[in-house]
């Protein structure tokens, strides 16, 4: 699956047991992809002793939606199999 600018996601919830990237304030939050950000070796996959590599994307927050308040934006860039469709 991949995404294209102006997209709806959502970031992954939960708590993997293994290592990641996923910061936990976004993670179960909708967001909006607003940039494709290349093919890079995804950090799980290369803690683990393999290269993997995935799309990484640049998503766009509100911060209300992390943070309960304010009226502007985050910007996280997250690997794919860190999202979902909204």
């Amino acid at each position: 699956m991949s995404y294209a600018v102006g997209d709806r996601v959502r970031a992954r919830a939960g708590d993997p047991d293994q290592h990641t990237r996923l910061p936990r304030y976004v993670r179960g939050q909708p967001g909006e992809v607003v940039a494709l950000l290349g093919e890079w070796v995804l950090p799980d996959s290369s803690v683990a002793g393999r290269a993997a590599t995935e799309t990484c994307y640049a998503v766009r927050f509100a911060a209300a939606d992390l943070f309960g308040s304010g009226d502007h934006t985050v910007t996280v860039d997250l690997w794919e199999s860190y999202l979902e469709r909204a």
